[in-house]
């Protein structure tokens, strides 16, 4: 890749900061290109429950207020 300055005198940390960004870009495209990665399974925190989540039944919440 070769990058021209057309104009004017720019200082070698704007040069810099141009390439950095174009390398970034450049990155994340390639990046991009790959596809999205999923996590691993073992990185997943639904693997540790052990089926379906129960769902409260009628009266619940009047339930959860009471004292034990």
């Amino acid at each position: 890749m070769v990058i021209k300055v057309e104009r004017g005198m720019p200082t070698p940390e704007e040069l810099a900061a141009v390439v950095a960004l174009v390398q970034a870009r450049a990155a994340a495209l390639e990046a991009a290109a790959d596809g999205p990665r999923r996590p691993a399974a073992w990185a997943d925190p639904a693997r540790t429950v052990p089926g379906r989540v129960p769902r409260p039944g009628p009266g619940a919440w009047r339930m959860s207020a009471w004292p034990a």
